[in-house]
C-alpha cells in the first residue's frame, strides 16, 4: 500500500529513472523527522551496476533538491538496485531471473521450489523436477528467488 507521499515521489522519480533506462522498482520512505531515509530501488534488464546506481542516485538528488516534495527536514538518499530477495510481483521481473531458482507459493496455498522459464505479460512457465508447467500470474501469491552458491548448470 502506497501513501501520497510515496505517490508524489515515485511520480517526480520515475521520469528521471526512465530517462536513465532503469525501472523504477520501489520507493520507501522510513523514519522520522532528521533520521528520514529514502530508499530509491532501480533495476534494468542486465542488471544494475555501481555506475548505473551512482548516475541515478546523482539525477535523483538534484531532482528532489529542485523540488519540495521530501519538505524542508533533512534525509538521507539510498539508491540501490532491486535485490534478490524482493519478491517477484512484475512480469519484468520474471524475464530478468530466467534460470534461477523460485520458492513458489499458489492461491490454493501450495508451496514448493521451481526453475524460471519462458514468461509473457500473462504468465510464467516453471520447471519442477523437470516437468514444466505454466502458471498465470494470478495464481501466484508470492514467489522468491533462492539464492543457490554451488550452483550447477541445469
Amino acid at each position: 500500500m502506497t501513501t501520497p507521499i510515496i505517490d508524489r515521489i515515485s511520480s517526480l522519480l520515475e521520469p528521471v529513472t526512465a530517462s536513465l533506462g532503469l525501472d523504477l522498482e520501489e520507493v520507501e520512505l522510513l523514519g522520522k523527522d532528521e533520521r528520514r531515509r529514502l530508499l530509491v530501488a532501480v533495476d534494468r534488464d542486465g542488471g544494475v551496476g555501481i555506475d548505473q546506481v551512482a548516475e541515478a542516485t546523482r539525477a535523483i538528488s538534484a531532482v528532489l533538491d529542485e523540488s519540495d516534495v521530501m519538505g524542508e527536514g533533512r534525509y538521507t538518499l539510498e539508491v540501490a538496485s532491486r535485490g534478490v530477495d524482493r519478491p517477484l510481483v512484475e512480469p519484468r521481473h520474471w524475464r530478468r531471473n530466467a534460470g534461477r531458482l523460485v520458492a513458489v507459493e499458489l492461491t490454493d496455498g501450495e508451496r514448493f521450489e521451481a526453475r524460471i522459464g519462458s514468461s509473457d505479460d500473462s504468465g510464467v512457465e516453471l520447471s519442477i523436477s523437470g516437468d514444466t508447467t505454466r502458471f498465470p500470474y494470478d495464481e501466484i501469491v508470492k514467489a522468491v528467488v533462492q539464492i543457490e552458491l554451488n550452483r550447477k548448470d541445469v
